[in-house]
């Protein structure tokens, strides 16, 4: 056994050791990265051909929580892990993002990269090591990847950048940003902020990298010691450089002609290259007739793969030229912006917001306590208030397929809406919060879409908003080896797809609140970043001006059908006595009511809200609840219900909860023989007034006939015989044995 470990430190002196060697020796590679008493594995596994046809990088990243980890049982009926959570599925995309562009662009080998935890204490956060396990397991395997990289959490706390926090210390930070780079440069960015800076971004950045840099030597020479540094060869493209030369030279004026023309329709621009890659392969065709139809079947995947580095050049080149882009925009402009509100009768909120091509319409729907999303993960364990889902249907972009699940992008743009918006939410907002995002157009920048399309839902809402939030998704295009770059605001779908760089921001007019950079190419400055971030600023400050003259402030009430809810907060000692044994006291007042009732100890106080469809129904419920919580108050007139009669008098319930003896001398002026006489019998309704509490036995002294008219010529009886008027004792009596 050859067992292989190299450690790399933390700038606070923590340190995460990396072992190979020792377990899954049978994939092709595999590590086991240590930080404390956190540990996971990571293992990557790639097929030794590509399957035929294959074009593109197909990676498959996989991160799993094992509850064991730590050391809990799962839920549901099987108690097993099942299918993969949304935070592992984020985790996922984050590691793949900055895997992902590293791989040689001609190897298209299967590739599968597994990162299971295997042990956690709650103190480090494991999500931000997947990142450098998958690394270091491909580092120590002959599958080729041009440059290790790493991942860390960056934090700012107390206005100290710190990486890879603790649980503990994310409680005071204002940033938290997930960053992936190389030695050399930042692959990867995706975080939430509390309205910071461009120049605090940057500053997080950097740190990130200064941390990342050692992750990356330490892997380079792991990968000496394990003898991996030589890759494995392959050939997954069988090329023609002749005829990719043809292709370039018969059909790249005609891109460039396309790209330069302003056309803004995006199927127009689409049909517009076909014909051009149709038209030539017609003609290559005619000019072979001597191939056979398997030959030209090979010949033309070739034809498809060319044709598209002639349509990606051109489209970069006719940018860098003249700074002219596919629609005819200059590189700082946004596309013309509609927006709507109140677009549906029955949704609590919604809006439609529209940005060139791209069409989000998004409905928010105001539930109550019972509504809210519990998230039971290995080392979570909470309640969510606000939720964001985002859905992307085929027909947004014409597609003629079927809509299945919700997919791994869908729930990766749905997280960083969320993160933009959820800041905004106040966090005394007594509803809970649910927008939903259909984007029925899509090229370019949907998730954008859906966080102005979700702010102007929330403000239809009436949700009071602290600030609205837009969002813009900027591109970037730098040819290697030229110092010319052009930065592109509010990109298309083309100009993700063909550009070096997807770089989406949303904020306030006051700051960021959320990121997510994707970079394709090397040599990607902080000048070029700020640049972008400068342009970016600019861009969502348009976007929220245009939105702003659709509504620029909450509304004032909610909609009639919006259910009303009433919360306020009770002494802790008193949540028994509203919930009552088995529930049975808050189970009635709601029957009684009709409203829903929720209680919860929070911060040593009990939390109330009480939710219905009217006024009448929350009134009822909260006079109820305050009634059993109210301190009963010696002179107060009560309306008591009478519970039992005794021989002596009859037990009250004059409060809920408060039952007090009513005794026969106090409920008329008369001498009753019986309560009865009174004419009262159990389940009355009747008067009564605290005349006193006993401080020892805190028993109850209640009157009706004080509430009552005495007789006339009515006389109060001493409580004991007045003395002799002489002054002198009543004779004794004599005692038996005196008899």
């Amino acid at each position: 056994m050859n067992v292989i470990t190299k450690t790399v430190q933390l700038p606070d002196g923590r340190t995460i050791s990396i072992e190979t060697g020792k377990v899954a020796k049978q994939a092709d590679g595999a590590a086991v990265l240590r930080m404390g008493n956190t540990v996971l594995l990571a293992t990557v596994c790639a097929a030794k051909e590509a399957v035929p046809g294959t074009d593109f990088m197909p990676l498959q990243v996989d991160y799993r929580e094992q509850y064991s980890a730590a050391g809990r049982y799962p839920g549901g009926f099987t108690k097993r892990e099942g299918k993969a959570n949304d935070d592992e599925i984020l985790t996922s995309r984050l590691v793949d993002r900055v895997l992902r562009p590293l791989f040689p662009s001609d190897y298209h080998c299967e590739v599968y990269v597994q990162v299971m935890l295997l042990s956690a204490d709650s103190v480090d956060q494991p999500d931000a090591l997947a990142g450098f396990a998958a690394s270091a397991a491909l580092a120590a395997s002959d599958i080729p990847i041009e440059h290790p990289t790493s991942e860390v959490r960056v934090a700012r706390i107390n206005g100290e950048y710190v990486i890879d926090p603790t649980f503990e210390q994310m409680k005071e930070a204002d940033m938290d940003l997930m960053v992936g780079a190389t030695k050399d440069n930042i692959m990867m960015v995706e975080g939430e902020m509390d309205e910071v800076s461009e120049q605090d971004l940057i500053g997080a950045l950097k740190a990130a990298h200064e941390a990342i840099k050692p992750m990356c030597e330490m892997q380079e020479e792991l990968s000496k010691a394990c003898g991996t540094d030589v890759k494995r060869e392959y050939d997954d493209e069988i090329n023609d450089e002749e005829l990719r030369e043809q292709v370039r030279k018969e059909t790249y004026d005609a891109c460039y002609a396309e790209a330069q023309s302003g056309d803004n329709d995006k199927k127009h621009r689409e049909e517009t290259y076909e014909k051009i890659k149709a038209d030539f392969t017609e003609a290559y065709d005619a000019a072979h007739t001597d191939l056979s139809e398997d030959d030209l079947e090979e010949k033309h995947a070739e034809i498809d793969r060319y044709f598209a580095d002639v349509q990606r050049d051109s489209m970069r080149r006719s940018v860098l030229d003249t700074g002219k882009r596919m629609d005819g925009r200059a590189t700082d402009e946004i596309r013309p912006i509609w927006c709507e509100v109140d677009t549906l009768p029955m949704p609590h909120g919604s809006a439609l917001f529209q940005r060139g091509e791209t069409m989000s319409l998004s409905t928010c729907t105001l539930g109550t306590k019972m509504d809210e999303k519990m998230v039971d993960n290995v080392l979570e364990k909470s309640y969510q208030r606000f939720l964001l889902h985002y859905n992307f249907p085929p027909f947004c972009t014409g597609e003629a397929k079927a809509q299945r699940g919700v997919g791994r992008r869908e729930i990766g743009h749905g997280h960083l809406a969320w993160r933009a918006l959820k800041g905004q939410i106040p966090a005394d907002f007594p509803y809970t919060v649910r927008l939903v995002s259909q984007i029925l157009e899509s090229n370019g920048s949907s998730s954008m879409a859906t966080v102005c399309a979700g702010t102007l839902a929330l403000m239809d809402a009436g949700v009071p908003m602290k600030k609205p939030v837009s969002g813009i998704a900027m591109g970037l295009i730098k040819n290697p080896g030229e110092d010319k770059y052009a930065v592109l605001s509010d990109i298309l779908g083309d100009e993700d797809h063909l550009g070096d760089m997807d770089f989406k921001t949303t904020g306030t007019r006051d700051g960021l609140t959320a990121t997510q950079m994707d970079i394709k190419c090397d040599g990607l400055s902080y000048e070029i970043l700020e640049k972008a971030l400068a342009q970016a600023k600019a861009g969502r400050e348009h976007i929220l001006g245009e939105m702003m003259k659709t509504i620029d402030h909450p509304r004032e009430d909610y909609k009639p059908h919006v259910p009303r809810i009433e919360a306020f907060e009770i002494p802790k000692e008193f949540i028994g006595a509203v919930i009552g044994p088995g529930g049975k006291i808050i189970q009635g007042m709601q029957e009684e009511t009709g409203a829903t009732i929720t209680i919860d100890e929070e911060d040593g106080v009990g939390k109330i809200q009480v939710s219905a469809p009217n006024k009448d129904s929350i009134d009822a419920a909260v006079a109820k609840i305050r009634a059993i919580v109210a301190i009963p108050e010696v002179g107060e007139i009560y309306e008591a219900k009478v519970v039992s009669i005794m021989p002596y008098g009859c037990f009250v319930e004059f409060m809920p909860s408060k039952e007090g003896l009513l005794h026969i001398s106090e409920i008329s002026w008369n001498r009753l023989e019986s309560v009865e006489d009174a004419g009262i019998k159990e389940g009355d309704k009747i008067q009564v007034k605290l005349l006193e509490i006993d401080e020892k036995t805190g028993k109850f002294r209640l009157s009706h006939k004080v509430l009552t008219e005495k007789p006339e010529g009515w006389e109060e009886r001493s409580a004991r015989r007045p003395r002799r008027e002489d002054g002198e004792r009543r004779p004794r009596r004599p005692h038996r044995d005196e008899d």
